[in-house]
């Protein structure tokens, strides 16, 4: 076991680095350096200890609340303990779709309490007999965090449950969320001491452990992370209401891949990220992603499986066909039926009663031949509502056993002590129907097992009197809120709640023809065999290492504190712009050009005033003052608002409205860069924005000389969105023929005429000062959204051209640390204020030492 301290000091300052369990496989050098989050992370890695390994084996690091482990002390008086694999363990299982050349540890608690004096020794064995690293947790902490945040407060939300009163889940307790994340660092540690972070892949399993992938990214930036979310996803209304939403939204988008059981549980997923954080995902060529900080979010949905190698060994038990000959003994004569459910409140089994007691009211012939046969496993949580659910449920097996019973016959038999497995599929071999009616669950295997089951064995067949040649036949009624529900296409689907029709369901499972439930075995048994748990694994593998397929060739940043860090991944030539560099260039250059966006750029987008400061038009009078400078404002506003803004600035250059209109000073009239004779396409466009506008709460047409922008910012941002690409496609259709362009941007589908865009300003630009032989040396170029960045690809690309000069500074630069086709970014607005700042002084020192006449330069007019 690698342990965090050294006995020799000397070993931290040579640079070499420790090895564990794994035949001396070198950790990173990121991993044995402390304190240090993402620089060390993004230096080259020229460093000879920095080489990857040259083992080529794939490693899998898998981490889930419990190890798949069963621990027993030693008998006979013996200290100690021993351990066998839980081969009901789904981590246990998913190994099988890995692959023989990949290399699985595990990392988990244990469900028991291990002394501290042994915690070491069964640690080593752990490691070296099982490759696993027991998390070990204290007791009071443990309880917090899984009885306390875990259970009273995720798990009951993640099933559409609100703490209205302190008896439905309580209150949040902030004591409890700071234990939750206690243990999500706690077992973050055990990762980082096996981790090789440039080869590993680690896949961190369901809700207890949500917040972990942001410890592990914040220490290694490229780490390759799934994670996949066993329970459901509630809905945003309901997500919403927990007081930590943010912070565990946030802490998930740190993975690569992110997976779900069902489409509903990823949408409602994607819909909390879209109405709390702002962030909007795509579907591209089949894959779902989200784009957070530069890097691609993807989203996974496909169900897990069950184990068939595992079902198909207890099914050749000698104890499964003898306890299968005991049950056709048992109910012979009469028809079973089956439910499998955790006792506790949403799996609806006091519910399923109801409509058994329903069924056998309005339908006296069958009492005495059908048998509910209720298997309830003991719950998983603790508390007050399981005692109800107990109460409830034993309540009303009581009642109808003693409405519909006599001697000899039991309508409900409740089977409330722990089963073997083998005795559980016994009851799945006998049972005509299975049915899984729980009000809310995640990835229910129960009717997977139930299909398999009733396929049977040439020994069971034997037993049961069936034909081996004959087609298997089985029925399922499952609930619409469980997430196996969409691949059972040929399953009963009820409403849990709507005990009528549950109980309808019922008897239709019993009526129907017996080649209907050939052909419903046939479908659900075919997919359930192509679709195991080893497929599962299979496909989540491939699909992670896609996801992490351009790591090595992305430069990541570690930003923001505690659970708001996240990584900024982009691209190797794409900087922090210094103010010392720009200052500098700025200072040795005689032909300037500055090209400024100003809605985020110079202010604060959105923010109440919308119009510059004092300080805004001192640095820019200042800028403009300077005879070697061009200084233009770019903007989307219209050529009323920024000729009012800007009054105090004589010789700042403007353009309104995306470069449509230019004015190169104060004294100047507008100029338009595109001839356009007519705008009579707005005659055919603003109806249609108009009918949108009226559908959509919160939108808004913003009608400009030039352009037409269909504002959504203020609208709910699903319906908002959606409303969106229908205008688009709509616009796109009737003004097909039009010439202009029809493009969405942020919160925006803006119309306008072709060619317009700020580039164009740009370019004028370059061009007019290029004539009048004053080839610009420095150009520096602003902004922060996607309109800026045509001007960012003119700038650029005038580098390889005769537009500027062959030694001329070049600064695209954009507001924050996203993808762009800038080379710097600075962090906000204040920063871009201080740069502008440094340039400005410059100005005015140079100013006080040398008189230089001035200068203005037009641009021409086409």
């Amino acid at each position: 076991m690698v342990s965090r301290s050294y006995s020799n000091l000397l070993d931290l300052t040579s640079g070499d680095s420790p090895t564990f369990g794994r035949g001396g496989r070198k950790l990173s050098r990121v991993a044995t350096v402390a304190g240090v989050l993402s620089e060390l992370d993004d230096e080259s890695r020229s460093n000879a200890s920095d080489a990857p390994s040259s083992v080529t084996q794939e490693r899998m690091i898998i981490v889930g609340n419990q190890l798949p482990l069963r621990a027993h002390r030693r008998k006979d008086g013996e200290e100690g303990w021993n351990f066998s694999w839980d081969e009901d363990s789904l981590l246990l299982q998913l190994k099988d779709g890995l692959g023989e050349d990949v290399e699985v540890i595990y990392v988990g608690s244990l469900k028991e309490e291990i002394d501290l004096s042994q915690q070491d020794d069964v640690a080593q064995t752990l490691l070296e007999t099982f490759k696993c690293v027991p998390a070990f947790i204290p007791p009071e902490l443990f309880s917090k965090f899984y009885h306390g945040f875990c259970k009273q407060h995720l798990w009951p939300l993640f099933h559409y449950m609100l703490p209205l009163s302190p008896d439905l889940g309580g209150r949040f307790d902030r004591s409890l969320w700071q234990a939750y994340v206690s243990v999500n660092k706690i077992f973050a540690d055990k990762v980082m001491e096996v981790i090789n972070p440039d080869e590993d892949f680690v896949w961190v399993h369901d809700y207890h452990l949500m917040v972990l992938p942001t410890f592990l990214r914040k220490r290694f930036n490229r780490v390759k992370l799934g994670f996949f979310l066993h329970s459901p996803f509630p809905s945003s209304e309901i997500y919403r209401t927990l007081p930590v939403r943010d912070e565990i939204l946030r802490a998930l988008l740190n993975s690569d891949l992110i997976g779900f059981h069902t489409f509903d549980y990823a949408r409602h997923f994607l819909s909390c990220c879209s109405r709390m954080l702002g962030i909007s995902y795509q579907s591209k060529r089949g894959y779902i992603g989200l784009e957070y900080y530069g890097r691609t979010v993807s989203i996974k949905i496909l169900p897990v499986g069950i184990h068939m190698v595992q079902l198909q060994s207890v099914l050749d038990l000698p104890e499964t066909e003898t306890r299968v000959a005991e049950l056709r003994d048992k109910f012979r004569g009469q028809t079973v039926l089956l439910g499998v459910d955790d006792m506790d409140i949403f799996k609806g089994i006091s519910l399923k009663l109801l409509a058994f007691e329903l069924l056998l009211s309005q339908h006296p012939d069958q009492r005495g031949k059908l048998v509910l046969v209720q298997i309830a496993n003991p719950a998983r949580g603790r508390g007050k509502d399981v005692q109800e659910v107990q109460a409830e449920t034993y309540a009303t097996v009581k009642r109808i056993n003693q409405k519909f019973g006599r001697t000899g016959y039991e309508p409900v038999i409740l089977v409330d002590k722990p089963l073997q497995f083998y005795e559980r599929i016994a009851y799945y071999a006998v049972a005509e129907c299975c049915l899984v009616t729980a009000v809310r669950d995640g990835m229910n295997l129960i009717p997977y097992e139930y299909v398999i089951c009733r396929q049977g064995t040439e020994k069971l067949d034997a037993t049961l009197g069936l034909n081996p040649t004959a087609p298997k036949k089985s029925m399922l009624v499952v609930s619409e809120f469980i997430g196996c529900s969409p691949s059972l296409s040929g399953a009963i689907r009820v409403n849990p709640w709507n005990i009528d029709a549950v109980s309808e369901a019922m008897d239709s499972a019993l009526i129907v023809s017996e080649a209907e439930k050939q052909m419903r075995h046939e479908k659900h048994y075919k997919y359930v065999c192509t679709h195991d748990v080893a497929y599962w694994a299979q496909s989540f593998l491939q699909d992670l290492e896609r996801a992490c397929r351009d790591h090595v060739r992305r430069r990541c940043w570690g930003i923001g504190f505690g659970l708001g860090f996240r990584v900024v991944a982009l691209d190797p030539s794409f900087r922090k712009l210094s103010v010392e560099h720009i200052v500098s260039a700025y200072k040795r250059t005689k032909h300037r050009a500055i090209l400024l966006d100003y809605d985020g750029t110079m202010t604060v987008r959105n923010s109440i005033s919308k119009g510059p400061n004092a300080e805004v038009i001192s640095i820019l009078n200042s800028l403009c003052r300077d005879p070697k400078n061009i200084v233009f404002i770019v903007s989307g506003k219209d050529t009323k608002t920024l000729t009012q803004w800007f009054s105090s600035c004589e010789t700042l250059g403007l353009a309104a409205e995306h470069g449509y209109f230019v004015r190169p000073n104060h004294d100047a009239k507008w100029e338009t860069c595109v001839a356009v004779v007519d705008f009579y396409w707005k005659q055919i466009a603003e109806p249609v924005m108009s009918l949108y506008t009226e559908t959509t709460d919160g939108s808004f047409i913003d009608s400009k000389e030039s352009t037409l922008v269909w504002n959504y910012q203020y609208a709910d941002p699903d319906f908002g969105s959606c409303q969106a690409k229908e205008l688009l496609d709509h616009l796109e259709s009737v003004l097909a023929n039009e010439p202009v362009t029809v493009k969405s941007g942020q919160n925006i589908v803006e119309v306008k005429p072709q060619g317009v865009n700020k580039g164009l300003v740009a370019e004028r630009l370059l061009e007019t000062m290029q004539k009048k032989g004053t080839v610009p040396d420095f150009v520096l170029c602003i902004g922060d959204d996607r309109s800026d960045e045509d001007m960012f690809e003119v700038i650029m690309s005038a580098v390889a051209s005769a537009s500027l000069s062959p030694v001329a500074e070049v600064f695209a630069c954009t507001v924050g640390q996203k993808p762009s086709k800038a080379k710097y970014y600075l962090e906000d607005t204040t920063e871009i204020i201080r740069m502008l700042q440094g340039l400005a002084s410059a100005s005015e020192h140079s100013a006080k030492h040398v008189s230089i006449s001035p200068q203005r330069v037009i641009i021409d007019r086409e």
